[in-house]
């Protein structure tokens, strides 16, 4: 089975008291059933216009304060949860991308919960959350070129030994390590704060493991909970 071992500065934890994630390591199959990412896709759009889970409100104002406390411009920059459920708030839906990442927004939408996916294959090294000191290097796209920028100092980040896979902790993904639902190795990180109850974050972690299984029969997960006790 495959392993991956994301770690997590202190610092990171000295910033947002509480965080916690679940990592979700999959060895893929091929997709025979892409309409349950259709389906979980739909379902979540409607809870969050219809009835909403209670502590949303609450989860996204953390993270704007989490955000603002590094530096970053929470209403200019949100959380990729909070950026998400705006697009649904706004248009009363999501367009389908592909079966994977919608898969995988649904369980953000839904929990409103940030949950980032990535090609595993594509890393150098292990996943890490960090502080960022300015030099380091990520990789976007601006004009529909890939062009390459720099964090600010201070700022938090996903990187492994190459470079940022996530700025801004999960605001914006680079191109490198971008999950599709060809990739064969996949990684995914659910990431909490304190105002979402644990058992959520739990049964979050269940509900993509489940669509998952159910869209590729055939594929080996494994889910496991990091905090600052097991970082």
């Amino acid at each position: 089975m495959l392993s991956v071992d994301p770690s997590i500065d202190p610092a990171v934890f000295a910033l947002a008291p509480g965080f916690r994630a679940m990592s979700i390591v999959v060895e893929a199959a091929p997709v025979t059933h892409p309409e349950i990412a259709q389906q979980a896709l739909q379902k979540a759009c409607r809870q969050v216009l219809e009835q909403d889970v209670e502590w949303a409100d609450a989860h996204l104002a953390a993270w704007a304060t989490v955000f603002k406390a590094f530096g970053a411009k929470a209403k200019r920059t949100p959380c990729s949860a909070d950026a998400l459920r705006k697009r649904v708030l706004r248009d009363g839906g999501m367009p389908a991308i592909d079966p994977v990442v919608d898969l995988y927004n649904a369980i953000s939408i839904q929990y409103a919960l940030p949950v980032g996916g990535e090609n595993i294959a594509a890393y150098v090294g292990a996943p890490r959350l960090a502080i960022a000191d300015g030099s380091e290097s990520f990789d976007t796209v601006k004009e529909g070129e890939v062009v390459f920028e720099s964090p600010e100092p201070g700022e938090v980040i996903w990187r492994d030994d190459q470079g940022i896979t996530c700025r801004r902790w999960n605001w914006r993904q680079g191109v490198r390590t971008r999950l599709d639902a060809q990739a064969r190795q996949m990684w995914f990180i659910l990431e909490s704060l304190p105002e979402m109850p644990l058992t959520a974050l739990q049964q979050a972690s269940d509900d993509l493991v489940s669509g998952l299984q159910q869209m590729m029969p055939d594929a080996q997960i494994s889910a496991r909970l990091i905090d600052a006790t097991t970082a």
